[in-house]
C-alpha cells in the first residue's frame, strides 16, 4: 500500500471515530506528507494534526489512530522506514516477537529477566527519559504481554506486561532516590511524588500503545481502531460520563456558547427586514411605470426572549444537569433574562448559584443551599411542577422559552399533567430535553407519554452534539 493510500485509509478511520475530516483536508494532509516526508514520523504527525484536527479534544483520538496506521516500529522493534504494509494495508510484521524459551523457559530465568527489567525501569523513571521508557514498554510487552490466541496468532495484553514490571511498587524507591537528604513530608516530597506518578502514567500509556500496535499487526488496524478509541467528548452520553469525561465536557461549554452566539448574531443580521410594507412598495413602483423593482419592509425588531430552565438534578441525571446548567450560565447574555430552577421532589430557584465566574463547585453549592427535597429525595415530577406553579406564578410568560431537563422517571407517582400543561400554554415555547434514548421512553416508571404531547417538542439529548443541534433551533431568528 502506498503512502497516499495509507493516508486515505487513515482519514477514513478518523471519520469513523467521529472526527469531521473533509476531502479538502485530506488533500492538505497529502500535501503535508509530500512536504515533510515519511522519514520524520513526529513531523509527519504534526503536519497531519495541523490539517485534520479542528479541536484540542480530538487530539487523543487522532494520536491513537496515527500510532495504529503509522507505527514507529514493526514486530519486536525493527524500525519502519517507509511504513511498509501487508496486503490488508496494515504495517507488516518483520519478525514474530521472541517468546520465552530455551534458557529462559523456566520460572527462575523469567524471574531474573523480570527483575532486570524492573531495575532498568527504576533507573529510567528516575531520569525521565521518554525514549528509553518507550523502548522498555516495547520490551515489556514483547517479553510478558503475549499469550496464545487463535491458531497462528497471539493475543496481547497490557495488564500482563504491567503486572510483570509493577511500576506502582517502585514509588517508594523513586521517592527516596529523588529526595536524597531532603526532609520527607514537605513541598519537595509532594512535587517529587507528582512527578513520579506522571512518569508512571506515561509508561502505562506507552505499554497500552504498544499493545494496540501489536494487535494491529495481528488483526489489522481497521479492526483494532474500532475498539481502541473512546467516543469524542461531544459524543459521550451524559448519563454514562465519568469524572474525566465531565472535565472534558466542561471545556466545551464556552466554545459551544461562542459558536452559538456567532450563529445568533448572523441570524439577526440576516433578519433585519420585517414584514412587507405594501403601501411603500406600490408608491415607489410609480417611478418605474408600476413595476415594483424594489420592495420595502417594515422595521424589524429582533426578539430576545426570556429563558426559564426547569432542571431535574436527582442522582440519575446529575451529570446531564451539571453540563446543561453550565451551558445555561454561558448563554445567559443571549437572552433578556435567564432564570434557572432545580428539583428532585420539590422545586427551588437556583439562579443565584449561576452568578459569578467560578462554577467548579456549582452542583455542590446547589445541593447544599437549595431546597430540593420535600419527602424522600426521589424524583417526583408531579409535585415539583405543582410547587413551581404555586411559588413562581410569574416565572413563565408570553415571552418565555420554557426548557425542561430530565428523564421523566417519576417513580410511578402522580404526574400533575394539567398543571404542567398550563405552564406550557403560558410560555412562548416549551421544550423538553430527555437524556435517555428514545427507545426507553414510556418504559417502566417513565412518564414521557404524559408530558410529550404538552410541550412543543420532547427531544432526545444524550450528548453534546444533540444538545448543540437543539440549541441552534431554539435560538431566536
Amino acid at each position: 500500500m502506498s503512502l497516499l493510500d495509507r493516508t486515505v485509509v487513515f482519514t477514513a478511520a478518523l471519520r469513523q471515530a467521529g472526527m469531521a475530516v473533509s476531502s479538502a483536508e485530506t488533500v492538505d494532509a497529502v500535501r503535508a506528507l509530500t512536504a515533510v516526508g515519511p522519514l520524520d514520523r513526529e513531523a509527519l504527525r504534526a503536519g497531519f494534526a495541523a490539517t485534520m484536527c479542528k479541536r484540542p479534544t480530538n487530539r487523543v483520538t487522532f494520536d491513537t489512530l496515527f500510532d495504529l496506521y503509522f507505527p514507529p516500529v514493526i514486530g519486536d522493534g525493527l524500525s519502519v522506514d517507509a511504513f511498509p504494509a501487508g496486503e490488508d494495508g496494515v504495517p507488516g510484521t518483520a519478525t514474530d516477537p521472541p517468546q520465552p524459551g530455551g534458557a529462559a523457559d523456566n520460572n527462575h530465568d523469567l524471574e531474573l529477566l523480570r527483575q532486570a527489567l524492573r531495575g532498568e525501569l527504576l533507573d529510567v523513571l528516575l531520569r525521565g527519559d521518554d525514549e528509553e521508557l518507550r523502548r522498555l514498554a516495547r520490551e515489556a510487552v514483547t517479553r510478558f504481554g503475549s499469550a496464545p490466541g487463535a491458531p497462528g496468532r497471539r493475543s496481547w495484553f497490557a495488564y500482563r506486561a504491567l503486572r510483570a514490571l509493577s511500576p506502582d511498587t517502585l514509588v517508594a524507591n523513586l521517592l527516596s532516590a529523588m529526595l536524597g537528604e531532603q526532609e520527607a513530608g514537605g513541598l519537595a516530597e509532594r512535587v517529587a511524588r507528582q512527578t513520579i506518578m506522571e512518569r508512571i502514567r506515561t509508561f502505562e500509556e506507552m505499554v497500552a500503545t504498544e499493545v494496540r500496535r501489536r494487535l494491529a499487526e495481528e488483526r489489522g488496524a481497521d479492526a483494532v481502531a474500532r475498539t481502541a478509541v473512546k467516543p469524542l467528548a461531544e459524543q459521550v452520553d451524559f448519563l454514562r460520563a465519568s469524572q474525566r469525561d465531565l472535565a472534558e465536557l466542561r471545556r466545551l461549554v464556552h466554545p459551544l456558547a461562542r459558536r452559538l452566539a456567532t450563529r445568533l448574531t448572523a441570524r439577526r443580521r440576516l433578519g433585519r427586514s420585517g414584514r412587507l410594507d405594501f403601501r411603500r412598495t406600490v408608491r415607489s413602483s410609480l417611478a418605474t411605470g408600476g413595476v415594483p423593482m424594489e420592495t420595502h419592509h417594515r422595521p424589524h425588531k429582533p426578539h430576545k426572549p426570556e429563558l426559564v430552565v426547569l432542571c431535574d438534578v436527582s442522582g440519575s441525571v446529575a451529570s446531564f444537569a451539571y453540563f446543561t446548567l453550565l451551558l445555561t450560565h454561558a448563554l445567559r447574555e443571549q437572552f433578556a433574562r435567564v432564570r434557572a430552577f432545580a428539583f428532585i421532589d420539590t422545586t427551588d430557584e437556583i439562579t443565584r448559584f449561576l452568578r459569578g465566574a467560578d462554577l467548579g463547585d456549582m452542583m455542590a453549592r446547589i445541593a447544599n443551599g437549595a431546597d430540593l427535597v420535600w419527602f424522600d429525595g426521589h424524583s417526583d415530577y408531579g409535585h415539583a411542577f405543582e410547587v413551581f406553579a404555586d411559588r413562581y406564578p410569574d416565572a413563565v410568560g408570553p415571552k418565555t422559552s420554557l426548557l425542561v431537563l430530565g428523564d421523566a422517571r417519576n417513580n410511578y407517582r402522580a404526574t400533575a399533567a394539567p398543571v404542567f400543561g398550563k405552564l406550557c400554554a403560558q410560555a412562548r415555547h416549551a421544550y423538553w430535553l430527555n437524556p435517555e434514548p428514545r427507545t426507553y421512553w414510556g418504559s417502566g416508571d417513565s412518564a414521557t407519554r404524559a408530558y410529550a404531547d404538552l410541550v412543543d417538542e420532547m427531544v432526545e439529548c444524550r450528548n453534546v452534539e444533540q444538545l448543540q443541534s437543539f440549541i441552534e433551533r431554539l435560538l431566536p431568528s
